[in-house]
């Protein structure tokens, strides 16, 4: 400061002139501060502030990590600037399940640009990240929240190495920290000291350790080297020789800091046995000099030697590993520190003859990282066309785990070299087992596992014996694979080269030709031979037209009780999303399961999307089809409102598909072995059945062996108009209650049928004014919708019970005018029948032996009917009556009886009149007809 001028540090001591910088982390720097507070302040969760107060960033000596729980924990410091600088760091960020940004705010508290804030996650180790800064007054914040919703807790996130440029300057050099040294003058860093080397502070060299001793990369002393034992070595296999043998060889796990002089220590087992070399894997072909070459396009291999596929079929092109006597040239393998989280210079990974495993690393709780890399698929032709069938290739590995403590194996995929996304995790001991991924993107992917014996770090290695082994993988679709198989294909016109089938035709064994898949079908894109491959469309759907896959259009018909119901989900077809009801972790964060829902139509379209917007905000236009998301009939993700994180957006992570196929629509509670327990969603209303709608999930999951599953019961509620309302069951508030099939209840007058003449009935009025009204209303409850429309009033004319009264009285009137006519030209015509039979007696005395002619007996056409009666006597009418009546006697017949009668009767009345008898019988007989 006196001479005004700058100069240059001495050796051993380093400054960044017009800069601070902060390495050394055994506790926080002064002028940091370390705050920790709880994102939601609820009654309930009163408690939660004090919980959060431990949950700060942690010095961890050469780095600090930041917490692992619900709670916000914010580094901050604050700095003037003389002018224009920059701050500069280095970070690991490994799971996506925190959120971390970082951000500064100038003199009037304004944040910097919001895109610049969130960071992104990493795949290799630490990576640098600079922001540049104003002059004046600016404060840094660090700040992290994890999502740890679920049991797994995320992994935390390290910096270290934070400088600032800018700043007043520096009168004074600063001396390199123990383990690091500075050979030159004017450094602005120092060095770290080699593996079994040390220095102190202010060191200009590095010393050799002892060789009884050891040290690290970047230590301040060195360790005292352990006696040797079988967990410091492991064993592998030498390539094979000209004469198609290979040597087991043992070798001392790097770094070596075991001593073999000790007592009790083992030695190295001996090396050099030879054994026959392994196969080369299938698709592959063994040289003169005993190595393994692919077999060219068109030909494949078992193996042993390239074979030309036969005419008519063509080479299924994959990658399969099954032998391991190199490793592929397409696979690496590292290790990554468990302590500082740097790549190291060795294998993770040793072939060993039929398996791949895990070499004992430099301390237990270094990842062992093995990495598969594909630069393509080519699938067939069909499913490339086919923009809803997300199956380009498939990955299936056959893996096992021996543990002794809590070690992990992890699978992860990482898509055009972006970072590498967890995609399952096994923890502690596995039998042997297979597990398939599938891929949904046709790009350069990236498979890898990750294997760490014990989170924890302690000196020496004690779990060297856990290990993983892999001991085959199998690609589908590799874009330049190798074959160990042909296949049938479809022939062209001409029968000498293979084509592609148009989509939704099956290929033929025998013959090579392209058959359509039937009606109501979906084809096996992936293996389309034979009519077998087209597989029949579940219950209530309808095949696309191309056969790749079934989906419900919206409608359903139910024969019920001699009727047909209808239903109509048009309106539903639209991707429709809700949120559950608020859950708590034990921090006191609130969260929601937000769901998204593509109910049917759309032609099999999957329209739900659920997005990780954690770390993809970030995420450039161009690449937002490799970000984090999942699209579906049905998706899952977590949720933290706005208001609770106090960011301008919500927080949506961990995305879940729960629906990519239907499986069909029924109204029976299970359908291909999924159920729907109707206790979870009771109901009083009995009168509609409830429609159901069953999915799957293509996420295989350890839990879930046969994917997820989604059943969705849509029931009628006419009150809950629009989309009405979902809900998930009471005793599985998260929807799911064994993890692997959700159930949801959807009510919404759109679930009822569509209405018909079943559903109204008809009030007809009373006759008024010769008028009658016909009024139709719909049958209560209503329980439908749409469909036929209630019919018009109708008007008819009647006649009313005056008018009836009076055609009664009338017909009445008219009877008894008829009746008593009719009497009395019956009795009128009986006066002249009673005038001739006196006539026709007074004959009778006269001539007694003369009867008159038979057809005089009765009244001729012509008589004059108004002749008077003469008797003999004078008497009254009944007193003639009684004086005839005791004449008959035996002799009794009716007086109108026929004119063939008429002889008979004129006989009979001559025997009465001259005292003789009628005692014919036929007589009797014929007159007793009348």
């Amino acid at each position: 400061m006196k001479d005004q001028s700058c100069k240059s540090c001495a050796e051993g001591r380093y400054s960044l002139g017009t800069g601070v910088r902060f390495d050394e982390w055994d506790e926080l720097p002064h002028g940091f501060a370390n705050v920790a507070t709880t994102l939601e302040v609820d009654d309930s969760f009163s408690e939660s502030a004090e919980n959060c107060t431990t949950s700060t960033w942690v010095p961890l000596g050469d780095y600090i990590a930041s917490n692992t729980d619900e709670c916000t924990a914010t580094l901050m410091y604050a700095v003037n600037l003389k002018q224009s600088g920059m701050v500069s760091f280095e970070y690991i960020y490994p799971d996506s399940s925190i959120v971390f940004e970082f951000f500064v705010q100038n003199d009037q508290c304004q944040p910097t640009v919001e895109e610049s804030r969130w960071m992104k996650t990493t795949e290799k180790g630490w990576e640098f990240h600079s922001v540049e800064l104003s002059h004046g007054n600016n404060v840094l914040y660090w700040r992290t929240t994890a999502f740890s919703v679920w049991s797994k807790t995320p992994k935390p996130v390290l910096v270290r190495n934070i400088g600032i440029t800018g700043v007043a300057y520096t009168s004074e050099c600063f001396p390199c920290k123990p383990g690091t040294y500075a050979s030159k003058p004017g450094s602005t860093f120092c060095k770290l000291c080699p593996p079994n080397s040390y220095s102190g502070k202010g060191a200009t060299s590095c010393q050799q350790c002892e060789s009884n001793t050891y040290s690290e990369q970047g230590s301040g002393t060195c360790k005292p080297r352990p006696p040797c034992t079988d967990k410091d070595y492991f064993y592998t296999h030498t390539a094979c020789d000209t004469n198609g043998e290979t040597q087991l060889m043992f070798k001392w796990a790097e770094p070596k800091i075991c001593s073999e002089d000790l007592p009790d220590a083992v030695n190295l087992p001996p090396s050099g046995v030879k054994t026959k070399c392994p196969p080369c894997n299938p698709g592959f072909f063994k040289t003169n000099s005993s190595t393994c070459e692919p077999c060219p396009y068109g030909a494949y291999s078992n193996g042993s030697g390239c074979i030309s596929c036969p005419a008519g079929t063509e080479p299924a092109l994959g990658l399969e590993y099954k032998w391991w006597n190199t490793l592929p040239a397409n696979m690496e393998t590292t290790v990554l520190s468990g302590i500082n989280f740097e790549y190291k210079g060795m294998a993770g990974w040793e072939v060993a003859s039929d398996y791949i495993y895990t070499a004992a690393g430099a301390s237990d709780n270094d990842f062992m990282i093995l990495t598969l890399i594909i630069p393509g698929f080519s699938p067939p032709q069909s499913v490339m066309e086919d923009a809803e069938n997300k199956e380009v290739a498939r990955i299936t590995f056959v893996f096992e785990t021996v543990c002794t403590v809590s070690c992990e194996l992890y699978f992860m995929v990482g898509v055009n070299s972006k970072t590498n996304t967890p995609v399952e995790t096994w923890t502690g001991s596995k039998g042997k087992q297979s597990y398939t991924y599938i891929v949904e993107k046709n790009a350069t992917m990236s498979f890898t596992w990750a294997f760490q014996r014990t989170p924890y770090h302690e000196a020496g290695r004690k779990y060297t014996n856990d290990i993983a082994k892999l001991y085959s993988i199998n690609v589908t679709n590799v874009m330049d694979g190798v074959a160990s198989y042909c296949r049938r294909c479809a022939l062209e016109s001409s029968g000498s080269s293979c084509t592609s089938c148009p989509p939704g035709n099956y290929i033929d064994r025998t013959s090579g030709a392209c058959h359509p898949c039937a009606p109501n079908t979906y084809l096996k894109a992936h293996q389309p031979y034979g009519h077998q491959a087209c597989i029949p469309c579940g219950p209530g759907t309808v095949s696309n037209k191309i056969h790749s896959l079934c989906y419900n259009d919206c409608h359903f018909l139910l024969a019920k009780d001699g009727r047909t119901l209808e239903y109509d989900f048009s309106t539903l077809a639209n991707s429709t999303s809700f949120t559950s009801g608020p859950s708590f972790t034990t921090k006191g964060l609130k969260y929601f399961h937000h769901f998204n829902i593509s109910l049917c139509g759309n032609h099999g379209r999957k329209m739900a999307s659920c997005t990780d917007n954690v770390t993809d905000i970030r995420v450039p236009d161009g690449e937002v089809e490799f970000s984090k998301s999942v699209t579906s009939y049905a998706c899952q993700s977590i949720v933290v409102p706005s208001d609770v994180m106090g960011y301008k957006t919500v927080v949506s992570s961990q995305p879940v598909s729960l629906a990519d196929r239907f499986v069909g629509v029924t109204t029976e509670t299970t359908l291909d072995h999924i159920t729907s327990p109707p206790d979870y969603f009771p109901t009083e209303n009995v009168g509609v059945p409830e429609v159901i709608f069953f999915y799957r999930s293509n996420d295989v999951t350890q839990s879930c062996n046969s994917g997820r599953a989604t059943a969705i019961r849509m029931r009628c509620n006419p009150l809950k108009t629009g989309s009405g309302t979902l809900s998930m069951p009471r005793k599985c508030p998260d929807g799911t209650c064994d993890g692997c099939t959700f159930h949801f209840l959807w009510e919404t007058a759109e679930a009822c049928p569509l209405c018909s003449a079943y559903d109204y009935r008809a009030i007809v009025s009373a006759c008024v004014g010769g008028i009658q009204r016909t009024t139709y209303v719909w049958r209560e409850p209503k329980l439908c919708t749409g469909g036929s429309l209630l019919p018009e009033q109708t008007v008819s004319i009647c006649k009313t019970m005056d008018f009836w009264l009076k055609v009664g009285i009338s017909a009445g009137t008219c009877a008894a005018v008829l009746l008593t006519v009719m009497t009395c030209y019956f009795w009128k015509k009986n006066q002249k029948l009673e005038y001739k039979y006196s006539k026709l007696v007074m004959n009778a005395t006269t001539k007694d032996s003369e009867l008159p002619a038979p057809d005089s007996c009765a009244i001729m056409e012509g008589e004059d009917a108004e002749d008077d009666l003469i008797f003999t006597s004078k008497k009254s009418l009944f007193g003639k009556i009684k004086s005839f009546t005791t004449k008959v006697g035996v002799c009794s017949f009716p007086i109108t009886a026929g004119w063939w009668l008429q002889p008979m009767l004129l006989t009979c009345i001559r025997h009465l009149v001259f005292g003789s008898t009628c005692s014919n019988s036929s007589v009797e007989w014929k007159m007793s007809l009348f």
